[in-house]
């Protein structure tokens, strides 16, 4: 990415009670709000607080928080709160920015990993950490660790404890305790072909190993106009579904195509079906979350 392109400043729609023109480092006090039906003390309503930028260059903008990011939200909110399937288990958040969902499967889950790339996010995402610790099941654990998409994987690590000098190193047990995970999750992470890239050559290694996994990404579609095409296009989507064989699609050809090698099978999930957890945004019409697994062999 050259410099010009590096030192162009992006802003989110999202940074709830930021005063008008502020654009340094902000705490936003995001309210979780739950049927009033619901007599379950671990799910009544209760606010998150998140610190992050109001405004970023392109490679940190995991500092902000984006739309996806709380779609994704939600889908995690509703899961947990209609059904055990995410207690005690070992999560992973990819592409973690701020760690708003990593932050809440921590209520629940046995073993939360919060990864992402680059010292200043992943300080950032260990303060938003500490703010929300009193909200974390007795006994779990939570971790921020640098995960880098094009390095191979494992990811570097040592023996025993993370040295003190390199917090965000991972530790052998924890390797193994990644690859032993059921859940991964990660929002926003598609908007350049060559992240996706990465993203998707990681994943592989990742899901092809240990346990058995699913991932739910959410995105929003992001569209623009180019000169090949003569139309607005949302190419970055494009080339994200070239990765995915949908579970609708179930041709002949289709089969035949992927009968013999592994691939990643694709199911959008209906958002009318998950209600707004997370107050005071407004979802639009270009935000999706989708199932992913891997398929090692046919399915």
């Amino acid at each position: 990415m050259d410099d010009g392109i590096s030192e162009e400043l992006v802003m989110s729609e999202v940074h709830l009670g930021c005063p008008p023109g502020f654009s340094g480092s902000y705490v936003s006090n995001f309210t979780i709000s739950f049927p009033s039906d619901v007599e379950e003390p671990s799910f009544r309503s209760f606010n998150v607080s998140i610190q992050h930028d109001v405004m970023s260059t392109i490679p940190s903008v995991g500092l902000q928080v984006w739309k996806a990011e709380l779609v994704l939200s939600d889908f995690v909110l509703h899961t947990m709160l209609t059904s055990s399937e995410f207690d005690g288990i070992v999560a992973l958040e990819l592409g973690a920015g701020t760690g708003l969902v990593g932050i809440l499967l921590a209520r629940v889950a046995k073993t939360t990993f919060l990864t992402d790339k680059g010292d200043r996010v992943l300080d950032n995402c260990a303060k938003n950490i500490n703010l929300n610790s009193g909200g974390f099941s007795a006994g779990v654990a939570v971790h921020v660790r640098e995960l880098d998409w094009t390095e191979p994987w494992p990811p570097k690590r040592t023996q025993g404890e993370c040295p003190p000098n390199n917090r965000y190193s991972w530790a052998l047990s924890e390797v193994e305790e990644a690859l032993g995970g059921s859940l991964l999750v990660a929002a926003d992470v598609i908007y350049s072909d060559d992240l996706t890239d990465a993203f998707f050559n990681m994943l592989e290694k990742f899901m092809s190993q240990g346990s058995e996994k699913v991932l739910y990404l959410a995105l929003e579609k992001r569209y623009n106009f180019t000169l090949d095409d003569f139309d607005i296009v949302a190419n970055g989507y494009s080339h994200f579904l070239s990765y995915l064989k949908h579970e609708e699609d179930d041709t002949e050809n289709s089969k035949l195509e992927h009968e013999s090698k592994p691939h990643f099978v694709g199911h959008r999930i209906d958002l009318a079906n998950i209600p707004q957890y997370v107050l005071n945004y407004e979802r639009g019409k270009d935000v999706e979350i989708w199932q992913i697994k891997y398929c090692r062999k046919e399915c």
